[in-house]
């Protein structure tokens, strides 16, 4: 029976807060925003009764990991560091990295950059998008700054949440007035339930207009909240207990951390220039969904993938799912997750 068990890691003077279930092959699983290692809960167990070692860990900024107080800290150079340092620091010399929401920038970009290390790469809502990192309607792998794209995309008027995000401000003054419902109401309007239930589609519009009214896009003197939906009930797959875990986090943490994440976009546009066209060689899949916005706006990405990895192994997507998918649809997610392990052995 396994048993998981949970420590703090000195990695490269970072302190990362590891979990973990299970012996075998390292699987190494990568969070995204605004979240933690609790992501993961659904696939910790199933790994580790599938014959692997399967790790999850809080970025920094997140959990019980370290916090910094300069935002180039949370560069992504400094989490690709964070992944690769872990492995070690674990006592293995290879991985398969795993990576949803801003974990999967994280894990294609050590992918790429560390192939020896690594040898396969699953993402998850957010498809490989280069020096782009996550890729947007016109720019699938960075051929435009962020910062020129968001405004694109967001019009004169508003601003992309990305740009919201990454000024440290009004976000932070919004979230902080009632965090448990941010958090809970972020959730829930972009999941596959509220979706599904307000007969969206991300089929036939067309892709500008649906972002700029949409919770993604934030009207100047309005805030992000405004375009959120409170749930009717808390789904099963995140519970109010659920929640809470997230929200204690937040509140013990700060959001400076993780939306400094945002902040540094163009930062790591620059930094990951000369590695602008370069493949990424390890074998790759992608996993989105079918209500997952950010997979509808990696689209062009994810049909281009094997110009970009030649051992490409294809995208799955997931039914009735939104952003959170592997919450949202854990034993489906479970059962991808297998099937590409099992293709790497």
């Amino acid at each position: 029976m396994n048993t998981r068990r949970q420590r703090l890691i000195d990695v490269n003077g970072v302190r990362l807060h590891v979990v973990e279930e299970g012996e075998g092959p390292l699987v190494l699983l990568v969070h995204g925003f605004p979240e933690l290692w609790y992501s993961w809960r659904f696939q910790l167990p199933a790994l580790a009764a599938a014959g692997y070692r399967a790790v999850a860990y809080d970025q920094r900024g997140y959990g019980r990991s370290s916090k910094f107080w300069d935002p180039d800290a949370y560069r992504i150079s400094r989490l690709v560091a964070d992944a690769t340092g872990l492995v070690a620091a674990l006592g293995e010399r290879q991985a398969v990295i795993v990576g949803h929401d801003w974990g999967a920038p994280v894990a294609w970009s050590a992918a790429w950059q560390h192939p020896g290390l690594f040898r396969g790469v699953m993402g998850m809502s957010v498809p490989f998008s280069g020096r782009g990192l996550i890729a947007l309607p016109g720019n699938p792998f960075g051929e435009r700054p962020p910062h020129e794209i968001h405004r694109a995309v967001a019009g004169p008027d508003q601003l992309f949440y990305q740009e919201y995000f990454s000024t440290l401000g009004p976000v932070i003054d919004e979230a902080e007035a009632d965090l448990s419902g941010w958090v809970r109401d972020l959730v829930w309007t972009v999941s596959g339930d509220a979706l599904a239930a307000a007969g969206f589609t991300l089929e036939g519009p067309d892709p500008i207009a649906l972002i700029r009214h949409s919770a993604l896009c934030v009207p100047h003197g309005t805030r992000m909240r405004d375009r959120f939906v409170s749930p009717p009930q808390m789904p099963a797959w995140f519970s109010a207990a659920d929640c809470e875990v997230f929200v204690d986090a937040l509140e013990r943490g700060g959001l400076a951390g993780p939306l400094s994440f945002y902040r540094n976009l163009d930062n790591d546009w620059h930094e990951l220039a000369p590695l602008h066209g370069k493949p990424l060689t390890v074998p790759a899949m992608f996993v989105g969904a079918q209500y997952d916005v950010a997979t509808w706006w990696g689209a062009e990405a994810i049909a281009r993938a094997p110009e970009h990895m030649p051992n490409w192994l294809g995208s799955r997507m997931l039914a009735g799912a939104g952003h959170w998918l592997q919450q949202e649809k854990a034993d489906d997610t479970n059962a991808i997750l297998l099937e590409f392990l099992r293709a790497l052995d």
